[in-house]
């Protein structure tokens, strides 16, 4: 018996989400272009669907497609995760399920294919199916296979919380951190000056240190990458990395709330 203003609510949340992962698809445009923003288009592509369903889902009046729709794209869409995150194990091994890029998305899409699939008939309003969990306090439905939810509720959790420490700091794949990128000189370093008006009133001297080349790789890899002149720039307004890992944090936490409303 949830009140339908919190439904709303989350609705409300998902169709944000929605607008602004549609904003990022636009900007970057990423069907005219070859760039790296172009090979996270998938990433965006899933927010704006997975966002759009579960507003449908929450809200009656903001259905869009079939259910049965839905599944086939859900399932198109875990088809296509799961695809990705076996190339991430083949490249970084089982450190891709914990810090990958893509491990995340397979249980959201996962959770979407299954909240669709498992749903039973309401017990009023007998639309079938999801048919949308508002315009009421009642009649929406539950869940078959209920311990499955709460593993999906605890992945989610688990991901969220992930997320949310990448905002604070540098992450183990340093896609989705806002942390400032630290700075070291990439020249000579000076390694000691000569004391002014020394012996025989000699100039201070500096004397050029070669850098070593562990220093030098430490200090490409942490230097920013400048994106080409024709592609928008990564990291900055709509395209920034830390707006795509909020839009999964609220969608991390709808699906959660969602799953376990329906058990």
């Amino acid at each position: 018996m949830i009140p339908s203003w919190i439904l709303d609510i989350f609705a409300a949340i998902m169709l944000v989400v929605a607008a602004v992962s549609a904003a990022r698809l636009v900007v970057a445009r990423p069907w005219r272009r070859r760039t790296r923003r172009a090979a996270l288009a998938d990433v965006d592509l899933a927010h704006l669907l997975m966002a759009i369903a579960m507003a449908g889902q929450l809200v009656s009046g903001l259905q869009t497609l079939p259910n049965g729709a839905w599944e086939v794209i859900f399932a198109v869409m875990t088809a296509w995760f799961a695809y990705r995150v076996v190339r991430d194990l083949q490249i970084s091994g089982v450190r891709a399920l914990a810090g990958g890029h893509c491990a995340p998305h397979l249980i959201h899409a996962g959770v979407m294919l299954y909240m669709f699939a498992a749903v039973s008939a309401p017990t009023a309003h007998g639309s079938g199916g999801m048919g949308g969990m508002g315009g009421g306090t009642s009649g929406m439905g539950t869940l078959s296979l209920p311990f499955l939810a709460f593993l999906f509720a605890l992945a989610l959790v688990g991901y969220t919380v992930w997320d949310l420490d990448q905002l604070s700091g540098p992450g183990a794949t340093g896609h989705y951190s806002v942390a400032a990128t630290r700075m070291a000189p990439t020249g000579p370093v000076l390694a000691g000056v000569g004391a002014a008006g020394g012996p025989g009133g000699t100039a201070p001297v500096a004397v050029a240190e070669p850098v070593s080349p562990a220093v030098v790789a430490a200090t490409a890899e942490e230097a920013p990458v400048v994106p080409p002149a024709s592609a928008p720039a990564d990291g900055t307004g709509v395209l920034a990395p830390w707006v795509a890992t909020s839009c999964r944090i609220a969608m991390g936490v709808t699906m959660a709330f969602m799953l376990v409303i329906m058990i």
